[in-house]
């Protein structure tokens, strides 16, 4: 089948990964997807080859070329799917991300308005699942373990009290940013939980928003050396 034939290369693509973006997130991320897809109306099979292949060759592996992964993805699924559903599923992968929504960082940590994915002008039911799990493996327990793994692997501070957060970066700003992993709670990972398409993604993250509450809380403390 070919969702059997997806995962095995995506594994592939992935052998050597960076553990925050290998294909244990994609694992999550498809299971995720599964689940708010069943959620609502949408064409499950978009949705799972969107979750597997959307973080196939992500561009901070690549020099920051973004058309790489939606590249391998369609060359991948040619032949095997028709061209509507492979041009649906590549608009996912290439609309997916925080960065490539507009404006992305001018969004209030404490009430910003909700609405569907609209990223380049593309929308669909479909992205919106697969961005809402996607975000949701990005906060919570599991995104916090990301962060920090990515800060080692980038070999950036964990916190410095000197650099303050970078609010309202563009997009450019935003992928060109190098800052404390600390800070990318604020410039990024406070700010999904108002940022979710579906209702199980918003059920899902403010449990999960709110562990990185607590889990800050007793981060400034324990910096601090308070007993």
């Amino acid at each position: 089948m070919l969702i059997e034939e997806t995962i095995e290369f995506v594994k592939r693509e992935l052998e050597n990964a960076e553990s925050g973006h290998d294909w244990w997130h994609t694992y999550r991320v498809y299971n995720l997807s599964k689940a708010i897809g069943k959620e609502e109306n949408v064409d499950l099979e978009i949705v799972e080859l969107g979750a597997l292949l959307h973080d196939v060759a992500d561009r901070k592996f690549h020099n920051g070329d973004h058309t790489v992964g939606p590249r391998k993805a369609k060359e991948f699924l040619s032949g095997k799917l028709s061209e509507d559903k492979i041009e649906h599923v590549i608009k996912i992968i290439e609309n997916i991300s925080f960065s490539s929504e507009q404006n992305a960082q001018k969004a209030s940590l404490f009430g910003t308005t909700q609405t569907q994915s609209v990223c380049h002008g593309f929308k669909s039911k479909e992205l919106d699942v697969v961005q809402d799990a996607d975000r949701l493996d990005a906060i919570g327990a599991m995104g916090i373990a990301r962060c920090f793994t990515y800060t080692g692997h980038t070999n950036r501070e964990i916190h410095n009290p000197e650099i303050k957060p970078k609010l309202n970066m563009s997009k450019e700003e935003y992928k060109k940013n190098k800052g404390t992993a600390i800070n990318h709670f604020y410039e990024k990972l406070l700010l999904l939980k108002n940022k979710m398409n579906t209702e199980m993604g918003k059920k899902m993250a403010i449990k999960r928003h709110e562990f990185m509450e607590v889990y800050l809380k007793e981060f400034y403390k324990e910096w601090e050396g308070e007993i």
